[in-house]
């Protein structure tokens, strides 16, 4: 059955105050810091996001099959009903015997503030695109870490997450996402371009290994 997560507002008041993140989404780098309008910038925009985003995910796990070849450099993942031929994926699920996958998202508000953004205020725009980022990020993270703690407490490992679209993995595989999980009851769609809305969301798989 499929499991839905709601981050409190607990959770997430720390994370908006996350803004050396912000600022890596912005192309900063540990040498390098923003400057001080930039940094008012980013901290504005923490706030006004705070206020608008709803974060919110479904998750559901099921038995998996991984068969892995690295010699060969072949790979095929089952569950479900769901059968995709991957490397990469199959590699990150190796020795797993379970696998969650779950879609994650901030909400429509957040789409539509850096929209509005982007017709006055192009700069703010930008800084808002990274916001949303940073809080679509570390949201999962939330869920990750609940996800982890759920199955530890049972004795099994968990795997670092996997998306669509990274690897060898297509992002096609999107489809099968919203054919498995009740996206539509977070909100979330997918569109004929195999992008998500709203934007600022996650698809990913997590594997479990006894």
């Amino acid at each position: 059955m499929p499991q839905f997560f709601i981050p409190s507002k607990d959770q997430m008041s720390p994370i908006a105050r996350d803004y050396s993140e912000t600022a890596r989404y912005l192309g900063y780098q540990k040498v390098s810091v923003p400057d001080e309008q930039t940094e008012t910038l980013i901290k504005s925009a923490a706030a006004e996001l705070l206020e608008v985003i709803k974060p919110q995910a479904v998750y559901e796990q099921f038995d998996l099959s991984v068969e892995y070849d690295e010699e060969a450099g072949t790979g095929m993942v089952s569950f479900s009903d769901f059968r995709i031929p991957s490397k990469d994926l199959a590699r990150n699920l190796r020795e797993c015997n379970k696998v969650v996958i779950f879609a994650s998202t901030l909400g429509a508000q957040c789409d539509q503030q850096i929209r509005r953004a982007q017709i006055k205020d192009p700069v703010k725009a930008a800084v808002l695109q990274a916001t949303g980022a940073m809080y679509i990020e570390k949201c999962v993270d939330l869920l990750n870490e609940k996800i982890r703690i759920e199955f530890e407490e049972q004795g099994h490992k968990v795997r670092p997450r996997f998306s669509p679209g990274y690897g060898d993995v297509s992002l096609e595989v999107q489809k099968d996402f919203f054919r498995l999980l009740p996206c539509q009851r977070i909100g979330l769609t997918l569109m004929d371009t195999l992008i998500m809305s709203p934007e600022k969301s996650v698809t990913a798989f997590i594997g479990i290994k006894a």
